[in-house]
């Protein structure tokens, strides 16, 4: 089998060098459009080639798996510092709470977002990590569309964290595009998963991630890198064709190895047989979800009788966002499987979002002149990367 599948590969590698369009600079990178869509899809059609059954499956599965950690130069088991959260600034809305929270990741770096929580809840609550998107402005956690989500869930019963890109918001260590971005933000978010997890109302056993854009792509990848995480909705992202835009997302090799070569699209069905939603939109690079990238998805489920627990929502009319169509999708996904309230955001059976409070940046800042970044705080972007060593 083990040679076997090393030929097949072989095969895929020289098919697929053929069609694609690498960075000179850097030959072992896919990023961006790194392919047309119709070789996206052929792409799919070779990689669909290496396996035939749910063993075949897992063995190409594991291959991914560990290029994704080879890729990055992820340790099995990364030196992090102690949490030691920092929360303050509690502010009770209608329904649910929300603090500044941060916390170390590596020694020296911090961790950056916001805590929301369901308001007078009894027993253990499910618990969502939301990374977000990139944004001009570099404060993307503090967008309507941001606050809206997570203070949505969390009316609806769930602990949720929204943490900041590295150069985002508060955390402003380093700028956003640094070499290994990647590589740092994956810790980042096995970190946050770690915090979530670490709360005495989190269930551990019900919890969720969702993002869009960037966001996607962290939440398809942490999701594939980390079992627990039960429930994933990447939105907007995923795409047989792109492999994402910044450094952040392909800035190192985890797609192309010397064993393989993949795409996002098998990154996400690593979730597989988890319930995921794919949030698509016919205004970017997820325009073909319907035809393209989720049957080969299903089928993937398929190998665990677990089709049902795969879904997609395609808006063609839209475009790359997390607006309230794309919420409202994300709402009813988590709370089916999470057991989340969703009557409790429900008006006349549409979503209902006005009683949730849209706060001000300065009031959703972790770091400021009251609460300064702690002392240890490593600065710049070589200091950074030194960590990563």
């Amino acid at each position: 089998m083990y040679i076997r599948n090393i030929i097949t590969i072989g095969s895929l590698l020289l098919t697929l060098g053929a069609i694609a369009q690498p960075n000179p600079d850097r030959p072992d990178l896919c990023q961006g459009a790194y392919f047309t869509e119709p070789q996206g899809a052929e792409a799919l059609r070779t990689f669909a080639g290496t396996y035939h059954d749910r063993a075949t499956w897992e063995s190409r599965a594991s291959l991914i798996r560990q290029g994704i950690r080879d890729g990055m130069s992820l340790p099995k088991k990364p030196q992090f510092a102690p949490l030691r959260p920092i929360r303050h600034s509690l502010k009770k809305m209608n329904g649910y709470t929300v603090e500044n929270v941060a916390f170390e990741s590596l020694p020296g770096f911090y961790v950056t977002g916001n805590l929301y929580r369901p308001l007078n809840a009894t027993g253990k609550s499910a618990g969502i990590l939301c990374p977000h998107g990139h944004a001009a402005n570099q404060d993307a956690r503090f967008l309507e569309q941001a606050q809206q989500r997570c203070a949505t869930l969390a009316r609806m019963g769930a602990v949720v964290f929204i943490y900041d890109m590295i150069g985002y918001g508060d955390s402003k260590q380093s700028a956003h595009k640094v070499p290994q971005a990647l590589k740092l933000q994956t810790l980042n978010g096995m970190r946050a998963l770690d915090f979530l997890a670490s709360l005495p109302d989190v269930d551990t056993e019900r919890i969720g991630m969702s993002g869009e854009s960037g966001g996607g792509t962290q939440t398809f990848l942490l999701t594939a890198l980390d079992q627990r995480i039960k429930v994933s909705v990447p939105v907007v992202m995923v795409s047989a064709h792109f492999f994402g835009g910044c450094v952040c997302e392909s800035g190192m090799p985890i797609h192309k190895r010397p064993t393989h070569q993949t795409s996002n699209v098998e990154i996400a069905a690593l979730a597989a047989p988890r319930p995921m939603l794919m949030v698509s939109d016919g205004k970017d690079w997820t325009k073909n979800t319907p035809e393209v990238e989720f049957p080969y998805v299903r089928n993937i489920y398929q190998y665990y009788g677990a089709a049902d627990r795969l879904e997609n929502v395609h808006l063609p009319t839209e475009g790359h966002d997390y607006g309230p169509s794309k919420r409202a999708a994300a709402y009813r996904f988590l709370a089916k499987y999470l057991k989340l309230d969703l009557n409790k955001v429900l008006k006349d059976g549409q979503i209902d979002e006005a009683s949730n409070t849209l706060l001000k940046p300065e009031e959703l800042q972790v770091f400021n002149a009251e609460h300064p970044r702690p002392a240890n705080a490593v600065e710049g972007d070589e200091a950074v990367m030194a960590l990563l060593k």
